[in-house]
């Protein structure tokens, strides 16, 4: 389920960071930084580092992006 104007994109987790965000590597290689969606807070998700996620990102910023899904 993508919002209109985004894109999504699948990724690797590496690292976790303070306040819920993490750093993701995407399938073609880049290193970007990502936040958890509200309904995965809200459910309490719990995302690891070599976890397999799927990211929608704004077409403005190319740095950050969302987390919406995580398969393991």
């Amino acid at each position: 389920m993508t919002h209109s104007g985004t894109t999504e994109f699948s990724g690797e987790v590496l690292e976790n960071l303070p306040n819920t965000t993490f750093k993701v590597q995407l399938s073609d290689g880049r290193v970007i930084l990502c936040y958890m969606s509200g309904r995965m807070r809200m459910n309490r998700i719990r995302i690891l580092p070599g976890d397999k996620v799927k990211i929608e990102m704004t077409p403005y910023d190319k740095d950050r992006g969302r987390i919406v899904y995580r398969t393991k």
